[in-house]
């Protein structure tokens, strides 16, 4: 079958590869429908590798996808053929004591899609465990399943958050991650959200959603605005998804006295910590690293309509297009958020 392969760094290529394996008594088939085009496998494209995980061989790109379930293994219940599914990408080991303490995002034997060696799902078909494949509601399009992935990790977030009701929040960074914080701490309560970024065109974007102040970082000062919406007081939770550096001065500038500071995006390098800054205001840090047990809620939020991701979704490329949709993605567009591509033409 055909798939998109990253052959090596600044090389892509749509390829034939190996079908993928039978299917397992516990195991479901998938066809698959879109899958969005993460950072992570961009980065991969240009860098070769993130942290510790480095492309040495050729690998398929792609794990934010949704698709059509073909066949089922003999112990599958769950899901029947013809279903419209989505699947979350990290298999973890049951058996391990993360998965055991519900913490199996962490588990250091999960295996997730296009992180090497493991192989991700810009390919025709992929079996996967049923216990991670999710049937979709009639009224969320396949488009908004392969959105599941990344709204997910703000679902983490925003849980990680504790947010309660009437709660302002701050959110650093407008890319996909970003707003789908932002949404996700809206629907879990936050009665405003206070969106930073250098995008004109992204926080245009973000304004789109009632509740949503924005700021632009290249000629606003994050923390005057903050301290001129809340009083002097300061947001209740600040979420990092930027991953930069140069920010983190603000996070604690901008939380007020006892709040959240969520860091969700990931720093190139190591980054100086004002210690002394945190304790005097006594916050509370949650750190974000993918998510678990959140996908079936992440659902359910968008089926409900209280999520609206159709704003976020920039192009739709169909697969014979895809090296083109990742050129595109590497260039970064200012207005792009989430470019998906199909197998089926949009």
């Amino acid at each position: 079958m055909k798939a998109l392969v990253l052959e090596r760094q600044h090389e892509i290529d749509i390829r034939e590869v190996a079908p993928p394996p039978p299917c397992g008594p516990d195991d479901v088939r998938i066809r698959i429908h879109t899958v969005g085009i993460c950072g992570s496998d961009v980065h991969y494209y240009t860098h070769g590798r993130i942290g510790p995980y480095v492309v040495e061989q050729p690998m398929v790109l792609g794990h934010e996808a949704s698709g059509i379930v073909v066949e089922t293994g003999v112990n599958v219940t769950n899901l029947a053929v013809g279903d419209r599914v989505c699947m979350e990408p990290g298999i973890p080991s049951p058996r391990s004591r993360a998965s055991k303490l519900g913490i199996y995002n962490v588990d250091p034997a999960v295996t997730f899609w296009a992180t090497p060696p493991v192989d991700g799902c810009l390919a025709r078909e992929v079996v996967h465990p049923a216990a991670f494949t999710y049937r979709l509601p009639d009224n969320v399009s396949f488009a908004q399943g392969a959105m599941v992935e990344p709204f997910a990790i703000g679902m983490q977030a925003a849980t990680k958050a504790r947010i309660k009701p009437g709660d302002t929040v701050v959110v650093i960074g407008a890319g996909t991650i970003g707003l789908m914080t932002m949404l996700a701490a809206l629907a879990g309560g936050a009665a405003r959200a206070i969106v930073a970024d250098l995008s004109a065109e992204k926080l245009e974007i973000a304004r789109r959603y009632p509740g949503v102040t924005t700021v632009d970082s290249r000629t606003e000062s994050l923390r005057d605005k903050i301290a001129e919406i809340t009083g002097g007081w300061g947001a209740d939770v600040v979420f990092e998804a930027s991953g930069s550096a140069k920010v983190f001065a603000d996070l604690m500038a901008c939380a007020c006295p006892g709040g959240a500071v969520v860091l969700v995006g990931i720093p190139i390098d190591p980054v100086p910590f004002d210690v002394a800054a945190a304790q005097a205001k006594e916050l509370r840090f949650e750190t974000v690293f993918r998510y678990a047990n959140i996908y079936e809620r992440a659902i359910d939020l968008i089926a409900s309509g209280k999520v609206d991701l159709k704003p976020l979704l920039s192009a739709t490329f169909p697969f014979e297009r895809s090296v083109e949709a990742f050129e595109r993605a590497t260039a970064g567009r200012p207005g792009d958020v989430k470019l998906q591509i199909s197998f089926v033409d949009p």
